[in-house]
């Protein structure tokens, strides 16, 4: 992860089982900036059952959840033909698998590393299987607890996973209340590991908040439009959102790693000679007239004169010579 933050967009079930529309993403995001796009791998006979009762009737064309994942599911040969076009266009496959067979297919198709989803966290027997693997794991938290948590992290690191976590909340679309902005430093505490932000609000602000807390990985869905049928279109950003956030969060990075010194302005001294000022008379004074605040005016530049910032050096001081309206004062002018 040579860029900070990490940025990936998540496609999820956008591409609604077309091969097209999910190729169309990968080239839409390849020139948003992200660094990495994300799938979900589900095989429905691995992952699911007829019993399953999430989002049932969200569909239009599917009775069952079960007929829903077989509708949207690809073939292995699919799956490989999707992480070479990531290669081709240079963004870094990243894939959630949600059964142990879908972890086999990942493994042959040569991913770099794992996310585990939110429900996932606690599956034990899904982690010892990617543990196996040798590879890293992002760990999205929005279902979890710190006592969960920690059994996941303990596990982990029991068998040396190199891993991460991402702050997340399982609500979608997700409302500023619910951000949980505060668990990222948290988590930085807690674990001292690599901590992100896993977002569903569908505003770019999040994000941005979330590199300004020190968030080093970005996760969010992404999406043609936010009125295209799918369950993640109404929280995710569209592809010029994710243009304008991956500017964003990466000007706000290199300002965190540009600290400005305030006890050091010596590259403002050129601007400092232009907009600071000198003393000038505001109206015509003769020789031995004492000086008052109300004949005093501060001009630009500095330098022409006594710098302005010492008038009450010249309070109550005779002149020494006649001056003009708006003439600067010089040392030499009083006594």
């Amino acid at each position: 992860m040579n860029d900070k933050p990490y940025i990936i967009a998540e496609i999820g079930q956008a591409h609604e089982g077309s091969l097209g529309i999910l190729y169309s993403y990968i080239d839409a995001l390849a020139h948003t900036g992200v660094n990495a796009v994300k799938f979900q791998m589900h095989i429905a006979e691995a992952e699911s059952s007829l019993e399953e009762p999430f989002r049932v009737k969200f569909s239009l064309e599917d009775k069952t959840r079960f007929d829903y994942w077989k509708r949207i599911g690809f073939s292995l040969e699919q799956w490989k033909g999707i992480k070479k076009h990531c290669d081709e266009v240079g963004l870094d496959f990243i894939c959630s698998p949600f059964s142990n067979l879908a972890v086999d297919w990942l493994e042959e198709i040569g991913i770099e590393q794992y996310k585990i989803g939110s429900g996932e966290v606690n599956n034990f027997l899904i982690l010892e299987k990617i543990a196996q693997t040798g590879k890293p794991v992002i760990l999205s938290s929005g279902m979890s607890s710190y006592e969960e948590l920690d059994q996941t992290v303990a596990f982990l690191k029991e068998r040396n996973v190199s891993f991460s976590i991402l702050q997340c909340t399982t609500a979608y679309p997700t409302e500023p209340e619910q951000y949980g902005l505060n668990v990222i430093q948290e988590l930085k505490n807690r674990y001292n590991v690599p901590i992100g932000f896993s977002d569903h609000s569908a505003k770019i602000e999040t994000c941005i908040a979330a590199t300004a807390l020190g968030a080093s990985i970005l996760e969010f869905h992404a999406v043609f439009d936010r009125q295209l049928f799918g369950p993640d279109s109404k929280s995710s950003l569209t592809i010029e959102e994710i243009q304008n956030l991956v500017i964003s969060v990466r000007n706000i990075k290199r300002a965190l790693d540009n600290p400005i010194d305030k006890n050091s302005n010596e590259s403002f001294t050129a601007l400092k000679q232009i907009f600071e000022k000198s003393l000038a008379v505001n109206k015509k004074l003769p020789q031995g007239n004492v000086l008052m605040i109300d004949d005093l005016e501060a001009k630009k530049p500095k330098g022409c004169g006594i710098d302005a910032a010492k008038f009450m050096d010249v309070v109550g001081k005779r002149l020494t010579f006649d001056k003009n309206k708006w003439d600067f004062l010089n040392e030499e002018d009083i006594q």
